[in-house]
């Protein structure tokens, strides 16, 4: 029976590179994909496209195609499997990503590679005014704050973008499996309501789609869950037949783990509904998922299901929502915490008696309270030898927010005393709401540039 070999190189668009180079080398790979879209991640490459139209794609795309379109061109050469990839790595650009990459082929002396670039996504034009995100806000109430609008495409526009021969294929927004099930439905031609196998290759995507997560990252938890040689944590590959029944397994020697505990964390990892797994291609349902080990980190994944795909597609909107200004400053020895809290206190009401304007107001000690809360915090902290004091605030204005990282520092000369190691930040806020669309109403356009 016919077998494909798809690898994960990234789970985010800041991932580690050297694994992803791993597997081109070693992994005996069809497809190679990166996925490194997040929902304020997109938000962010528009507005960075807003002051640079050549930009909006992801920073990292040009050191990753340098280090892996040599084993794209390697598989060019007779006798050797050809190795394709696949990435969102375009965000808010993929025109101008795909460019680049044509761009880095010529430079690498890789002549004839085909790449494509895959649009359609940007939907900001088509919003209506009367429409109303999931935050009850309509966008005529956005009004200029609004920076960006990207609907989840799905597998098709890849699969016609690998038809057309494409060696590299830069998307969009398009749903994290959804990257990883295109080249399954390219490779085996499953019809596009064959709703069984989709499901079984949406189950196939979302196990890849977050790279080291499955194979012992985030899972790892000293004494609890070990993971050997985290240092080295390989990146997964699939090895699917024809009915979308798939081996999980990593580069033999790499580390990490997979087993059916790291694989059934994945599998619900931001899956609400387990029966109802919604994504543009199919309705997955993996209620009757099994995982079994057939050898060390082996596991074979079988028992998705699926059923008629969505009518409407979800659409990622982007904007503005005010700034973030933020302050901290250290404290260490004897009386360390109850400085700390001093050091609360005053700028607390240093804010008030200033008349700071802003929504939003946090003060935590960071090692102590940030994350469980004063309640829970002050049974696990003791006698702290050193803390960190944050305060944080939301403004609607710039000006207000930088008012609260200078009123921080001022506790330098100002006490308690003993702070020291204070730092200041500034940040504009990108806020993400939802919507939903008619999937007629959005069309993958396929654009192709050849590095000859």
């Amino acid at each position: 029976m016919k077998t494909l070999r798809i690898g994960s190189g990234a789970g985010y668009s800041g991932d580690r590179i050297e694994p992803a180079v791993e597997l081109a080398d070693k992994g005996e790979l069809d497809f190679l994909v990166f996925e490194c879209l997040a929902e304020r991640t997109i938000a962010l490459a528009q507005q960075a496209r807003l002051a640079d139209p050549e930009a909006g794609f992801d920073p990292l795309l040009d050191e990753r195609m340098r280090r892996v379109l040599p084993f794209v061109a390697r598989g060019q050469e007779a006798g050797q499997r050809r190795l394709r990839i696949i990435s969102n790595m375009g965000a808010a650009n993929p025109l101008a990503a795909a460019r680049a990459v044509r761009r880095i082929a010529i430079e690498l002396g890789l002549h004839g590679l085909k790449v494509a670039a895959l649009t359609g996504d940007d939907v900001l034009a088509q919003l209506k005014p009367e429409q109303r995100l999931d935050n009850g806000a309509t966008i005529a109430a956005m009004g200029d704050r609004l920076i960006s609008a990207n609907a989840y495409l799905g597998a098709e526009g890849i699969v016609d973008a690998l038809r057309a021969d494409a060696d590299v294929v830069i998307t969009g927004r398009v749903a994290d499996p959804s990257l990883f099930l295109a080249p399954q439905l390219f490779t085996f031609g499953w019809a596009q309501d064959d709703w069984t196998r989709l499901g079984r290759g949406t189950l196939i995507g979302h196990l890849l789609e977050c790279a080291g997560q499955i194979t012992g990252g985030y899972f790892a938890d000293p004494g609890v869950k070990d993971v050997v040689d985290l240092a080295r944590l390989g990146f997964p590959l699939a090895e699917v037949d024809s009915e979308g029944r798939a081996v999980i397994s990593k580069v033999a020697g790499s580390g990490g783990r997979i087993d059916t505990a790291t694989c059934t964390e994945q599998m619900i990892y931001e899956v609400h509904d387990p029966k109802a797994y919604l994504t543009p291609d199919v309705t997955a349902d993996f209620s009757g998922v099994s995982f079994s080990v057939i050898a060390p980190d082996e596991v074979r994944a079988e028992g998705a299901d699926g059923r008629t795909r969505p009518q409407t597609l979800k659409v990622s909107v982007g904007y503005l929502d005010g700034w973030i200004g933020e302050g901290q400053i250290s404290y260490g020895g004897p009386g360390a915490l109850a400085r700390a809290q001093l050091a609360r206190d005053v700028v607390l009401e240093r804010l008030k008696l200033t008349h700071v304007v802003c929504d939003e107001v946090r003060a935590e000690l960071i090692g102590v309270d940030s994350l469980h809360g004063t309640t829970v915090g002050a049974r696990a902290a003791g006698e702290a030898g050193e803390v960190r004091r944050r305060v944080a605030a939301r403004c609607t204005d710039e000006t207000e927010a930088v008012r609260i990282g200078n009123e921080v520092e001022t506790l330098y000369t100002n006490g308690p005393y003993g702070g020291g190691g204070a730092t200041k930040g500034l940040r504009q806020v990108v806020a993400v709401a939802s919507l939903l669309l008619p999937r007629d109403a959005i069309i993958p356009q396929v654009h192709l540039e050849d590095a000859s």
